[in-house]
């Protein structure tokens, strides 16, 4: 069943309460019935008269207020603030009809009615004739009923506590709104914690902040050092055709430009002043309905990084308080903006640290050379997730004898000075095992010299071995070893032996130490597996049981072609790894 639309006149005309509707100018343009009654005038007596024309007061009344000033005041505010307004109770005589007046004690309440843009159209005035019950009151508190004196004792009592009730509502609403703001900062400080970029900050302000405000929108402008602001902006306050972000010179004609360039407060309360304030901000104003403004600078210290600003649909009442609140999700978001900023340039910087460390990957860890008898297989598994090479490394070179020379090392570290270090150790040692050619400890010895007299302070542990055809088919492995996990033997069988040997000492430790060679043959089909510690290291576990398990797994995939081999010992480590990882492999053909 269709529901008609109510019939406003008929309702209001229907109130027992008494209702006076006025112009913001206070003229009288409607009365209901029940008003009419309580006054004893006709509608035609009152429409169009100013109310304190028709209603003049007492001049010969003894009363506080008996030209109704204070009566007057209520409804200017009622108009000015577009708030309801109530008065304590009201002493006011009103005409007889025959040129007298009747003392009559009012509870008066205005009311604004706002028009479309938020302005006062109309005042309601609920018009309450309470004589009888302070009449009662009087008679009632005192045993004899009369006295002037005791009378007005009643109405100033009266009235008194009526004040105090409305100060105690008006002190709890204003508790309440001081609650809801803390509130709503706090719950906008964690959400700006949480921020990552220019957007996420400005969503935050806008939903959880500019809430708050009863604000249409929001604007975060942003300074970025060459006299532009650039802007992000809600939907709400972008025109049509564009997009929530632009920019802006600093010294445009917008209350954020200027906010941000000068540092002062911004406040266009309404649409005049909004159209007053520039051409183009007016225009602006009449695309997106957007009436009043308020725009506050960012500050971090003494600069200037930005600015914030709202905007209104309809005229805000905008309190003291209102504007602290915006200052306060200011200088929050200032903070978060400072952050934000800080971050983008470490991940920058980062960025180039990352870089660098790539092209340094790509000029250390070459590629092995090609050998007809000879497969070498490498990997690289980097520990540090900023830099792609650490202090480990590997190296495959022929030497000019014939002989190719295998490196596998570790320096102390897994960043990129780390990097540097083993950069400076791994060519002193290509130069001295070119020039030297002897066997690999004499080549270690002369490495460790070398370092000592270059002024490379580090310490590294390695393996340098060395491959020579001694045999047809058949090759011999010559190694040193400086603290270096051993390497693994697989024999073509799948027999797996580790080939531990007393060590030596660390290179960069004491150079005049002498070093030992160690010499295993290779048959076609043999693998010899070179490797840093990374590989066979496990947390809560002892270095043997890591080679223990790659001794097994050596034998377990020995049928594998040597690239897969490699790959499938990478893949058990699962991709992540607490230190650098490198693996050099060999295998003789047949």
């Amino acid at each position: 069943m269709a529901v008609s639309s109510p019939d406003h006149a008929a309702l209001f005309a229907a109130m027992p309460t008494p209702y006076l509707v006025l112009t913001p100018q206070l003229v009288i343009v409607d009365a209901n019935p029940a008003y009419l009654a309580n006054t004893g005038r006709t509608l035609a007596e009152l429409v169009g008269r100013p109310v304190f024309e028709a209603f003049p007061g007492n001049p010969d009344s003894t009363a506080p207020d008996a030209s109704g000033s204070r009566i007057r005041a209520s409804l200017e505010r009622a108009r000015d603030t577009c708030r309801p307004q109530t008065l304590p109770v009201q002493e006011f005589d009103i005409p007889d009809g025959s040129g007298g007046f009747t003392k009559r004690f009012w509870s008066l309440i205005s009311v604004p009615v706002p028009d479309d843009e938020g302005r006062c159209r109309h005042l309601l005035q609920r018009v309450e004739d309470i004589t009888d019950y302070v009449r009662q009151q009087a008679m009632s508190d005192h045993p004899s009923g009369r006295g002037q004196r005791w009378h007005r004792r009643v109405l100033e009592v009266e009235s008194d506590l009526f004040a105090r009730g409305a100060e105690l509502r008006a002190a709890r609403q204003a508790e309440a709104d001081t609650a809801r703001r803390l509130a709503a900062l706090s719950g906008v400080a964690l959400a700006l914690g949480r921020a990552e970029t220019l957007d996420d900050l400005a969503r935050v302000v806008n939903e959880r902040g500019l809430v708050v405000l009863g604000a249409h929108g929001g604007v975060l402008g942003v300074c970025d050092g060459e006299g532009r602001l650039r802007l992000v902006l809600t939907d709400g306050i972008a025109p049509v055709g564009v997009g929530p972000e632009t920019v802006l010179p600093l010294d445009g004609p917008y209350p954020s430009c200027v906010a941000a360039r000068t540092g002062a407060r911004v406040v266009l309360p309404d649409r005049a002043a909004t159209e007053a304030f520039s051409p183009e901000l007016a225009r602006l104003s009449a695309a997106t309905g957007v009436q009043a403004w308020a725009a506050v600078p960012l500050e971090s210290g003494s600069r200037r990084i930005g600015s914030l600003s709202v905007g209104w649909m309809h005229p805000p009442a905008l309190a003291q308080s209102d504007l602290e609140l915006l200052h306060a999700l200011a200088a929050q978001s200032a903070l978060a903006l400072e952050r934000i900023r800080a971050r983008a340039d470490e991940r920058a910087q980062h960025a180039v640290v990352e870089g660098m460390a790539e092209a340094l990957q790509r000029s250390l860890l070459t590629e092995p050379p090609e050998a007809d008898d000879l497969q070498v297989a490498v990997r690289y598994l980097p520990a540090a997730s900023l830099a792609q090479v650490g202090g480990d490394w590997y190296d495959a070179f022929l030497l000019g004898d014939g002989r190719l020379a295998l490196v596998i090392g570790d320096v102390t570290g897994h960043d990129r000075h780390a990097a540097a270090a083993m950069a400076q150790v791994r060519n002193v040692l290509r130069g001295v095992a070119h020039s030297r050619r002897g066997a690999p400890g004499a080549v270690l010895s002369a490495l460790d010299r070398a370092l000592q007299d270059l002024q490379v302070a580090t310490l590294a542990t390695g393996v340098l071995a060395t491959v020579e055809e001694v045999g047809t088919g058949d090759r011999l492995l010559r190694w040193s070893n400086a603290g270096h996990p051993p390497p693994l033997l697989l024999e073509p069988d799948g027999t797996v032996t580790v080939l531990e040997r007393e060590p030596d000492l660390l290179l960069g430790v004491d150079p005049s130490v002498l070093r030992s060679d160690h010499t295993q043959l290779l048959v076609p089909g043999s693998t010899v597996v070179l490797y840093t510690d990374g590989l066979v290291e496990r947390r809560g576990a002892v270095l043997d049981d890591g080679t223990a398990w790659l001794a097994q797994a050596l034998a377990q995939w020995a049928h594998l072609p040597l690239e897969e081999l490699c790959d499938r010992l990478l893949a058990e480590l699962d991709g992540s790894v607490d230190d650098d990882v490198a693996v050099l492999a060999v295998r003789v053909r047949g």
